[in-house]
């Protein structure tokens, strides 16, 4: 199945522009938990740990770790979509963009609204990018293939990646805090709230079908 078979049916036009604005959005939403200090996502204290290391930008990082996750679909036989690539490019050029322009908050009058809008934001690009059904994201992808393979639940799959993927960016320098335990209590519901926000009718079935197992159990099955 080609990357491009989802590009056909009825509602093409929004799934297009849920796609690309979801993607961006989330990259938005992490640079908005970068700056309020208080604690990434998983995924993200892993970016900020390399980018201690290696003195690249928190996006360059996340496209470099975007790609090399998605080169491990190949012996677990992902088929990637159209959101997974663009995934990989998109949300880290969105990050560093925001990273840019939003200055890092001082006090906590400050952080904590930078931390509730980076949780929330990303909930709703979860919603947007997700429900376009273009392709769950290359880390996605990676819980639902090995969920696949191994038979073990989503969220066991999910739970052990994650915490090596933190304990990994801790020892490296990641922020881990407050938000860290914050988005993962807040995401699931948020998710699961954005999906039915953002659904749009799958009258065209030719939207790409990347693994068994949903990208949405990835991300709502905590």
């Amino acid at each position: 199945m080609s990357i491009t078979s989802g590009l056909r049916g009825p509602h093409l036009t929004r799934r297009l522009l849920q796609l690309y604005a979801g993607l961006a959005l989330y990259g938005a939403s992490a640079a908005l938990l970068v700056r309020g200090g208080l604690g990434l996502e998983p995924w993200g204290v892993l970016h900020q740990g390399l980018a201690e290391l290696t003195g690249l930008t928190m996006g360059v990082v996340s496209i470099i770790v975007g790609a090399v996750v998605l080169l491990l679909w190949i012996p677990i036989r992902q088929r990637p979509g159209l959101g997974t690539v663009s995934n990989v490019f998109v949300v880290g050029i969105a990050m560093d963009a925001a990273l840019a322009l939003v200055p890092e908050g001082h006090g906590l009058g400050v952080r904590i609204p930078l931390l509730i809008a980076g949780i929330v934001l990303n909930g709703v690009a979860t919603g947007l990018y997700i429900a376009a059904r273009f392709g769950p994201g290359p880390r996605d992808g990676l819980m639902t293939g090995l969920h696949r393979l191994t038979g073990r639940s989503v969220r066991l799959v999910r739970t052990g990646i994650e915490v090596a993927v933190v304990v990994t960016g801790f020892v490296l320098g990641g922020s881990v805090g407050i938000g860290t335990v914050a988005y993962a209590l807040a995401i699931g519901p948020l998710a699961q709230l954005f999906l039915r926000v953002f659904a749009i009718p799958a009258a065209d079935n030719g939207s790409t079908v990347v693994a068994t197992g949903s990208p949405e159990q990835a991300i709502l099955r905590r």
